[in-house]
């Protein structure tokens, strides 16, 4: 999973509405504790709680293609 572009958009969206972690959690019921891992990117964070908080900005976590760069492509 990509933590990193996930923890930039919520904390992005986040600070755009307006909310403070602790005001995040709360609304998305969600613990501070989560908010602020996820936030920080890191990369042991539960899917369904992920999908959770992107919830609250009308997203999810889906598949997608994973671009690689040209140098990973070599044998």
């Amino acid at each position: 999973m990509r933590t990193d572009k996930i923890a930039a958009f919520v904390r992005a969206s986040r600070k755009a509405a307006g909310l403070t972690q602790k005001e995040f959690a709360i609304r998305s019921g969600l613990g501070l504790r989560f908010v602020h891992d996820l936030e920080q990117g890191k990369e042991t964070v539960r899917l369904d709680k992920v999908n959770q908080a992107l919830a609250m900005f009308g997203m999810e976590a889906v598949p997608c293609r994973i671009e690689r760069k040209a140098e990973e492509d070599r044998p």
